[in-house]
């Protein structure tokens, strides 16, 4: 009859299973389908893992749960079936490890970003966190391990969850970089004190990375706390071989290390992804020959402070802040990126629009599918060589966080400044990239701009400088569903925007009561109303019927039908684009004209109208 779990590892160190996922990959079950499913479909697969492992000499059984949470199950339309796949796997590997072998509950990441790098709350996360393990203490786990955390306060809400669900011991297992740290910037000492404070039983490392890496940062966390360590390192690091993940590291190579571990402090030691029976049993030889080891004392490591700075006031930050903070009413245009990687047409563009009295230019961030030229490279170069100030677009999509922190110090150190954060819809147009990585979204990226500005990565580590970015977010006044567009509205200027750019408008009053109701949490956030010059009636029935967010009235299509095209139709949609603008001038704080087919002396003639810009002094395209 088994001990508590805790009680246990006071006496000597328990050696836990290996990967479940690669083990049922090997089985020939595709890694497209939900594998915490196979707890009630397809049952007699994950059984021959467990009894694989049991045979190899685990003593710890992981359940097969690790994304059986909301989110995660949610992407297979299976949310619903949350206590159902935990209970399930919960009996499964009970079944397997009878009344003398431990099991534990795998509770894995909710595979999205939490606040203040995503829109999902904390108490959201708690909560579908409790809810999965709520349901494998009800299947009967001794205990909880809480797994391949990347973001530290995802680890914490999880660990709560696991206090308020029931009374079991609880492992929080971090997955760390080469250098030891999170993924989003947490040192060894960091996590390893913050989880100690926080009462994690165990503390630990899992996957990503090699037996050598994790020894490195047990030796890390060893020295700020007293708690018992626990170790599951991959099978090294993976190399792609047609088309598959392999990885390399010997039986024998993880049980040299898995005395190494044991030695540091670890009182369970196992595998992750690429780990197989072989490599257990011969971590469990290792493990056997070992005495008891005395606890270790802990060497408290003084705390690093956060050496937050005091961000730059933001009407210094730039040329474009600076009128917004004025109520100058600034007027900014388009100029898209080129195709190939000549920009000659655009730099005249920028200077044309220069002289005409245009305050800013504004830069979106992967137009189309085509070989164009980054949005960033194009900023930096009309900056530099035109001398006017840029509000840069730039998207989440298909960029993680590191790449994200990367690009905005670069963009910082070109001299850009105003950034418009957005998340971006899936590619549209592209027949190569079906689907789209986002690690972040819009309100993710403000906080990453608000921490740079306090010279912090999204880890809280200082970086010895700080920039001086004015965040602006993009919100859509005829949105389908609005009250969602206001709550992200919101948490956009929780998280610290500075200012806001509509979609192009084409009805005042949408706008005016979207507005209304957002000064309730934002009443002196300056406004950029987007406006767009329409050029045919074809072009408003694309806007009107194809373009996300955009909404063309009927009268305006009306009148657009009448025109319909060539140079009548472009009159009138300079006309009606004129008018938009002084109906919603008193409703917000400056323009953004789209200069369509790069018509930049088209957008000078729309602002003309408010009477502060010089007319163009030539139709003709620079």
């Amino acid at each position: 009859m088994r001990a508590p779990f805790l009680e246990r590892i006071e006496k000597r160190a328990l050696v836990c299973d290996g990967a479940m996922g690669t083990m049922l990959y090997a089985k020939g079950i595709s890694p497209n389908r939900c594998y915490d499913e196979l707890n009630v479909t397809t049952p007699q697969p994950v059984k021959e893992v467990h009894l694989a492992y049991v045979k190899a000499g685990a003593e710890v059984i992981e359940t097969n749960t690790f994304g059986a949470n909301r989110f995660r199950l949610q992407k297979f339309d299976l949310s619903a079936k949350v206590r159902e796949f935990n209970l399930a796997g919960a009996h499964l590997a009970r079944e397997v490890a009878g009344e003398d072998l431990y099991v534990a509950g795998s509770v894995g990441p909710l595979g999205i970003r939490l606040e203040p790098l995503g829109p999902t709350s904390l108490q959201e996360a708690r909560a579908a966190f409790r809810e999965q393990i709520a349901a494998l203490v009800e299947g009967g786990v001794d205990l909880i391990i809480i797994e391949t955390m990347m973001d530290l306060n995802e680890a914490h809400q999880a660990l709560l969850a696991a206090r308020e669900a029931g009374q079991v011991p609880v492992i929080v297992q971090m997955t760390v970089q080469d250098d030891g740290s999170t993924p989003t910037g947490a040192r060894p000492e960091d996590f390893g004190r913050s989880l100690d404070e926080w009462g994690a039983d165990l503390v630990g490392i899992n996957c990503s990375v090699g037996p050598a890496t994790v020894y490195e940062t047990l030796e890390r966390i060893a020295t700020v706390t007293g708690k018992k360590l626990s170790a599951q390192p991959n099978a090294g690091m993976p190399r792609t071989v047609e088309g598959r993940n392999l990885y390399l590291s010997s039986p024998e190579y993880m049980a040299s290390y898995a005395t190494r571990f044991i030695q540091v402090g670890a009182r369970l030691v196992g595998g992750c992804c690429g780990t197989t029976p072989e490599h257990i049993k011969a971590i469990k030889a290792a493990v056997r020959s070992l005495s008891p080891q005395r606890s270790r004392a802990a060497v408290e490591v003084v705390a690093r402070p956060g050496r937050t700075l005091e961000p730059v006031p933001v009407a210094s930050r730039s040329r474009l802040a600076e009128k917004l903070a004025r109520q100058e009413f600034p007027v900014l245009v388009e100029v898209v990126p080129p195709k190939g990687c000549d920009a000659t047409r655009e730099i005249e563009g920028a200077q044309f629009l220069l002289e005409q009295g245009v305050d800013a230019i504004n830069i979106p961030d992967g137009s189309g599918a085509t070989a164009r030229m980054s949005a960033l490279t194009l900023a930096a170069l009309l900056q530099q060589r035109v001398g006017i100030d840029i509000l840069l677009h730039y998207s989440s999509r298909d960029r993680n966080v590191l790449t994200i922190q990367s690009d905005l110090l670069g963009a910082h150190a070109l001299g850009l400044r105003n950034l418009l954060a957005l998340t971006r819809d899936t590619p549209q147009y592209s027949t190569l990239l079906e689907t789209a990585v986002f690690e972040v979204d819009a309100i993710g990226l403000v906080n990453i701009l608000n921490n740079l500005n306090r010279g912090l990565d999204v880890g809280g580590n200082p970086l010895g400088a700080q920039t001086a970015f004015l965040a602006g977010v993009s919100i859509n006044p005829c949105a389908l569903n609005l009250e969602e567009e206001l709550r992200r509205f919101q948490y956009k200027v929780e998280a610290g925007a500075d200012f806001a750019v509509t979609q192009p408008i084409f009805h005042t009053e949408p706008l005016a009561k979207f507005l209304e109701r957002a000064r309730n949490f934002a009443p002196h956030l300056p406004i950029i109303a987007g406006v767009w010059p329409l050029t045919s009636f074809r072009n408003a029935e694309f806007m009107n019927n194809e373009v996300p967010g955009i909404s063309v009235s009927p009268a305006i299509m009306e009148r657009m039908h009448r025109a319909d095209a060539g140079e009548r139709a472009r009159h009138e949609g300079l006309k009606i684009a004129q008018e938009t603008l002084l109906e919603i001038r008193p409703l917000v704080q400056g323009v953004q004209i789209a200069a369509p087919f790069g018509r930049y002396a088209l957008a000078v003639e729309v602002a003309h109208v408010l009477g502060r810009n010089r007319p163009p002094t030539s139709v003709s395209q620079p």
